[in-house]
């Protein structure tokens, strides 16, 4: 049973008190892994995630079953700016693209056998222009967190979040700018494909945001620049985290929605993994500070939870393999 938010601090009590991995289970995992018909170490990264996963479900012969795939969606102010290549009523359009099934990412999570849900907030009212003013006001903050903790199936076994929002990159950038330092240049990308004019554009926005509000505090720093799509993404990992459901993170968005959450709490993801690295440029640093190494790297920039959802069916490999082998007593084959 999730804890009610009733304001800021509930939730972050509830990151305090989150939950740990199974221990006993993981021991077991790491036994079976040991007994199965390969070399030591054989299947290489899908070994260290299946035992992963098999920690976070309570047992060690786990199997993906019940994915659930959510699809945020906000409009930000800060796009009026000019920091995006196209129009802020295209998150609207996309919207209604996911719910008549026609996005890439439907394709991939009916693929990978997910049930999927979208939640629109309030996409007619963007958020505040972060350079001029906080993005969100607390009780808009609670509001979008508590829409993102409530979404998550308590039935689903593994948890995939992604979003849609026209602006929402110049935010991530201004999010890591602000939680790991550097230069704003550092964390600041191309986005749906700005020209060079553009980028250095937003480049100078993130700075102007980031030295605005001064925020260290993770989520105070969603609040000033974030966006409601991505303080969603933040409230379902952390409810999924709740319940045991394992999460894998999409792109350079939801990992900013998720690197809010680990400045809150040591230990916040550690239900999660990295779905994929993308194209945009400052994932990779971004992955490097949340010590995620990503499951797949394919040049991936669409977003939508695309790459997570397309890694889960590597997590389907990792724990149909770790499941279903034979041990070698089981097999006949001598271990050496």
């Amino acid at each position: 049973m999730l804890p009610e938010l009733s304001d800021l601090s509930s939730f972050r009590a509830a990151l305090n008190a989150a939950p740990a991995a199974d221990a006993s289970a993981r021991a077991a995992c790491e036994a079976r892994n040991g007994q199965l018909t390969k070399p030591p170490g054989a299947l290489g990264q899908l070994e260290d995630v299946a035992i992963w996963y098999g920690s976070w479900r309570g047992t060690d012969r786990p199997a993906v079953i019940a994915p659930q795939v959510i699809i945020f969606a906000g409009n930000h102010g800060v796009t009026a700016r000019g920091v995006s290549a196209f129009p802020a009523e295209v998150t609207v359009q996309m919207v209604a693209n996911f719910k008549a099934g026609g996005a890439a990412i439907n394709q991939l999570a009916k693929l990978a056998g997910a049930r999927m849900d979208v939640h629109a907030l309030d996409l007619e009212t963007p958020t505040a222009d972060f350079t001029a003013a906080p993005a969100m006001s607390e009780a808009e903050l609670l509001s979008a967190l508590s829409t993102g903790w409530t979404s998550v199936d308590p039935e689903a076994d593994l948890l995939v979040v992604g979003e849609m929002g026209i602006g929402n990159t110049t935010s991530a950038a201004a999010i890591c700018y602000a939680l790991f330092g550097g230069e704003a240049g550092d964390w600041t990308g191309r986005g749906t494909g700005v020209t060079d004019d553009g980028l250095a554009l937003k480049t100078q926005v993130v700075a102007e945001g980031v030295a605005l509000h001064g925020a260290t505090d993770g989520l105070e720093v969603l609040r000033c620049l974030g966006g409601r799509e991505v303080a969603a993404m933040a409230g379902a990992i952390a409810a999924a985290r709740q319940m045991n459901i394992p999460v894998i993170l999409d792109g350079f968005i939801c990992c900013a929605a998720a690197a809010c959450l680990a400045q809150v709490a040591d230990g916040a993801l550690d239900h999660c993994i990295a779905g994929h690295q993308s194209a945009e440029s400052a994932h990779a640093a971004l992955l490097r500070q949340l010590g995620k190494a990503p499951l797949l790297s394919l040049g991936l920039r669409l977003g939508e939870g695309s790459g997570a959802a397309l890694a889960i069916q590597v997590l389907k490999g990792a724990v149909a393999c770790h499941s279903g082998m034979a041990t070698f007593a089981e097999a006949g084959v001598s271990d050496g």
